[in-house]
């Protein structure tokens, strides 16, 4: 896990509008907890923060430098604009070096599975215990030619070396279902169109005859073979 550095400011003034200021100045209002130290208030660069989170995800480790002083810690909140989708507010929480924390890891799907199955997503992340610097940025969840009924469960995920699970072992992480068959679709179909008061139109079996709209072809001539064209002429 990388150790990202950056170099904070102290916040000496609190409320909306100092927080606006703070953002209109190109940093991220924050403050830094953890270890029964009294909170403290700063801000971040923005556009540094936004790196440290886009290469070390959202369980970053982090060198925060603060009047000259060093404090490691992880990112364990951050609040972002729904609109704009930049970063609003940050929780930073004090770590050591060997400390072991508890922190949600998202999950990542790879390869593909039975060309019959189809993946049921239950669980995006799973909450995990370990060595505060060595926390892993995901977990890979490999789904390669998995079948109906071969579901992957928390307790089947392989974790970093030192990482204790913390999410239950039986929740379900992605299940698997068989593919339906053509004639199962119909049939839900079917109920479907039941349910709906849908009444299907029944295609009548062809008869004899010539019916309305139908295209009658022109009468042949009859006798001898010969046309009426070779009757005029002789």
């Amino acid at each position: 896990m990388a150790d990202h550095r950056l170099v904070a400011e102290p916040r000496t003034e609190f409320g909306k509008g100092s927080a606006r200021r703070t953002r209109r100045a190109g940093r991220v209002p924050a403050v830094l907890y953890g270890h029964g130290q009294d909170v403290v208030h700063l801000s971040l660069p923005a556009l540094e923060f936004a790196a440290v989170l886009r290469n070390g995800g959202s369980n970053a480790l982090i060198t925060v430098v603060l009047d000259g002083t060093e404090h490691l810690a992880l990112t364990k909140a951050v609040q972002r604009d729904p609109l704009t989708r930049t970063h609003e507010h940050v929780d930073l929480l004090l770590v050591r070096r060997g400390e072991r924390t508890t922190v949600e890891v998202p999950l990542v799907v790879v390869g593909e599975p039975g060309v019959d199955a189809i993946t049921n997503h239950q669980l995006n992340t799973v909450s995990i215990e370990a060595d505060a610097t060595a926390l892993p940025d995901t977990i890979e969840v490999d789904v390669t030619g998995r079948t109906a009924g071969q579901n992957i469960a928390a307790g089947d995920l392989v974790l970093p070396r030192g990482a204790t699970l913390v999410t239950d072992p039986e929740a379900l992480v992605i299940g698997f279902l068989g593919a339906p068959t053509a004639e199962a679709l119909e049939a839900e179909l079917a109920e479907a169109e039941a349910e709906a008061g849908i009444e299907r139109e029944e295609s009548a079996p062809a008869e004899g005859g010539t019916g309305e709209g139908d295209v009658v072809p022109e009468p042949q001539a009859q006798g001898g073979g010969e046309s009426i064209e070779s009757t005029e002429n002789s």
